[in-house]
């Protein structure tokens, strides 16, 4: 088999024809001719050709019926228009109608020498295209590679922080000192609340972001079921707008909520008491979104102390500082107002 290209030059006028595939064959390429627009088609179908050249003025079907057929293929090879010297106005519309490029028509040695450039420069331009689809098809392939395997890590640690979560909350079971107790509880609802950014990861269409009015969804709801009492209601309410984040900042997010709510549900109302916490989560512009969570309660210590351990406290002030935020409180009569504004 050839290495040339193989060309179909389409004209009714069989001796440029012959003409044309002998100059042509003389600069590199294999030629086939047709003598009409019907046999070029036929040809065209039946045959592999890189390129394909169609005159214009041909009895019962013209260049441009024989162009618009050609585009028509389910792989066309590019096509060149030949035209008359004065016929621009055809030109333009072939190049509308999908054509690569136009020649002007002759007998000379500089015809066939243009005919042979265009047609070179068409033929490389089909191979850049054909290499940048393959390119964007490996990119493609490989960032589904990536996509599956970041889900597959995220699957997977978070499975491991569900172990890791279950076995706190064994060794929490069997501890007889209530303090202790509680400390390994607090601990295993702050590892519950990364392992659920993992979890909308790996099951989420986008594993590099994480929705966060489903994130707070899922975390708020799981720690109402925690502190849930039947002796004193404590209700959540969460207003999100959809905002996304990436995982380091979903995660710092996902740590002060919890330590904000734990704190609210543990301290802010007397122990036989009902009360409710506010979650608010809104988008302040393109680049900046505030969290806000507050409650009814009897409001912070005056004289400065701290409820608890104080380790708490030292996850939010951690947390913000990663989110290059400050945190705000604020007790407007009633209650205790926590506020954070930071970058997307």
């Amino acid at each position: 088999m050839s290495d040339r290209p193989s060309i179909l030059y389409i004209d009714d006028d069989e001796g440029l024809g012959i003409l044309t595939r002998r100059a042509l064959g003389r600069r590199g390429y294999d030629v086939d001719l047709a003598t009409g627009g019907a046999q070029g088609i036929a040809m065209a179908r039946a045959g592999r050709y890189q390129l394909v050249a169609i005159d214009h003025y041909m009895p019962g079907q013209d260049g441009l019926e024989t162009l618009a057929l050609v585009k028509a293929m389910s792989d066309p090879p590019p096509v060149i228009y030949v035209t008359g010297s004065e016929e621009s106005r055809i030109a333009v519309a072939a190049l509308k109608a999908g054509a690569s490029d136009y020649v002007v028509k002759a007998t000379s040695d500089d015809y066939f020498d243009l005919l042979a450039s265009s047609i070179a420069q068409t033929l490389n331009t089909r191979r850049l295209e054909e290499a940048a689809e393959r390119t964007a098809e490996q990119l493609s392939a490989s960032n589904q590679q990536l996509q599956t395997l970041l889900r597959e890590v995220n699957h997977r640690v978070a499975n491991s922080l569900q172990l890791v979560t279950a076995f706190v909350q064994l060794q929490a079971r069997n501890l007889p000192d209530k303090a202790a107790r509680a400390a390994l509880e607090d601990t295993q609802r702050r590892i519950s609340a990364i392992a659920q950014v993992h979890r909308r990861l790996y099951t989420s269409n986008d594993v590099e972001t994480v929705a966060m009015d489903e994130y707070l969804a899922a975390l708020v709801e799981e720690l109402g079921q925690t502190w849930a009492s039947t002796t004193a209601k404590r209700e959540l309410k969460l207003f999100a707008e959809p905002i996304r984040l990436s995982t380091d900042r979903a995660v710092a997010v996902g740590v002060i909520v919890n330590e904000l709510i734990s704190n609210a549900c543990k301290y802010a109302y007397a122990t036989d008491c009902d009360g409710e916490i506010r979650i608010n989560l809104r988008r302040e512009d393109d680049k900046s979104f505030e969290l806000r969570v507050e409650d009814d309660g009897c409001g912070m210590p005056t004289d400065g102390s701290i409820k608890g351990t104080g380790l708490g406290s030292k996850l939010i002030r951690s947390m913000a500082t990663s989110l290059g935020s400050d945190l705000a409180y604020a007790q407007d009569g009633v209650g205790t107002k926590v506020t954070l504004t930071a970058s997307c």
